[in-house]
């Protein structure tokens, strides 16, 4: 037998190749759902929805961030009731720097005839003989302010309690419009407190003292207020922050 007939023998019995029909009518091999991918379209729609709270909250925490700094460069002074100066650290009965500059920022607006009284605010931390508003009560009067335009409302731990402390006091002598006096950055969240607690309030922040040194203290109190400011609409509650007096 020659090789041509040999190769002729072996291609007739092989198997046939299968029909492009066959293949088309086969099921397809199938895999366990646990096994396949995420859709496609799921992981874009959840993606999307995470980067746009993520923006969200940028844009809110931002637009906070510079209305605590635009609010900080107003002074609203105008004739009150009362200028208000928001209590800070005190040391046997002497005012802390902070707490001196805001003083003596009250009693400038005092001078200046806007307000037929002070208010000092403030109560005491553990182990404090004397009360924040009492060192401030006893520094201006030591100034030079009549002792009977000064009170003292020596109630409250943070600014939202100094500060419903002292509506209720204007309540009780029928006053109601005021001056706040506290830090720059302080103001937003302290005038919005105020308001909050019944008062006519707008705010003259000081434009001297520690904090508002340098570019570097602004920038971390702007940073702070932020937060704490935000944190206070959504709560309702004042952020501690004793070491300044801005809680």
């Amino acid at each position: 037998m020659t090789a041509r007939h040999e190769l002729t023998r072996a291609l007739s019995t092989a198997d046939p190749p299968p029909r492009v029909a066959d293949l088309v009518g086969a099921e397809a091999p199938t895999l366990p759902l646990r096994d396949l991918p995420p859709p496609p379209r799921r992981r874009s729609w959840v993606f999307r929805l995470v980067a746009g709270a993520l923006l969200m909250v940028v844009l809110v925490v931002g637009s906070t961030a510079v209305r605590v700094w635009q609010v900080a460069r107003v002074d609203d002074r105008q004739p009150v009731d009362a200028v208000i100066v928001l209590g800070a650290a005190q040391y046997d009965g002497e005012p802390s720097s902070i707490f001196a500059y805001r003083l003596r920022h009250a009693e400038a607006l005092y001078e200046e005839g806007l307000a037929p009284r002070i208010v000092t605010t403030g109560g005491n931390r553990a182990g404090d003989a004397h009360t924040e508003a009492e060192a401030g009560r006893r520094y201006l009067i030591e100034r030079g302010v009549p002792a009977e335009d000064v009170i003292a409302v020596a109630e409250g731990s943070d600014t939202l309690g100094s500060l419903q402390a002292v509506a209720a006091r204007a309540g009780q002598d029928g006053w109601s419009s005021a001056l706040v006096v506290s830090d720059p950055w302080h103001s937003l969240r302290a005038r919005t407190m105020a308001r909050d607690s019944g008062l006519d309030a707008w705010t003259s922040p000081t434009r001297s003292g520690p904090v508002v040194q340098t570019r570097e203290t602004q920038a971390r109190y702007i940073v702070r207020e932020t937060g704490a400011f935000l944190y206070y609409l959504l709560t309702h509650a004042s952020v501690d922050t004793e070491s300044t007096g801005l809680g």
